[in-house]
């Protein structure tokens, strides 16, 4: 079952259940997808629908992010517990040590020379893990193993 089939049966579950929260969001999500799809004129693919529910993921963590700044905690609290059923349709995220176990094979294997190659690790970082790294935390990465090679 590819990904847009299950964003529609796990709505049809939600509704059924009457769970309020986990239906507006798959609703909202069905909604960017139908709007991608009518942009694209095509088919959505499952990179496709990775990629709007990242976007969506972004809006998410920003929005939060804001109202807990400004005091609206259950305002924050509602947009995490939305990001939170949207990280369930996402692929694992990869973090940590295996992030910069990833980082260190590519480094090497592409043959850089420096910090100056940055934007060219990123992109083939990017490309072949997409969806399943933080962009911040791979810059880091990535900047930190370009440093190791001076």
């Amino acid at each position: 079952m590819g990904l847009p089939d299950r964003l529609e049966q796990d709505y049809l579950t939600a509704y059924k259940a009457k769970d309020a929260l986990r239906v507006s969001v798959l609703r909202l999500l069905k909604a960017a997808c139908k709007n991608f799809q009518v942009e694209r004129l095509r088919p959505l693919t499952d990179e496709d629908v990775l990629e709007i529910i990242g976007r969506q993921c972004k809006q998410r963590n920003d929005s939060a992010e804001q109202f807990r700044a400004a005091g609206r905690l259950e305002l924050a609290d509602r947009e995490e517990a939305e990001l939170e059923i949207l990280r369930e349709y996402l692929p694992a995220r990869i973090e940590g040590g295996e992030l910069a176990r990833i980082v260190d094979e590519l480094v090497a294997g592409m043959g850089v020379s420096g910090v100056k190659d940055m934007g060219l690790v990123m992109k083939n970082l990017n490309s072949e893990y997409k969806g399943r790294i933080d962009g911040k935390a791979a810059a880091a990465a990535v900047r930190a193993a370009l440093q190791k090679l001076g």
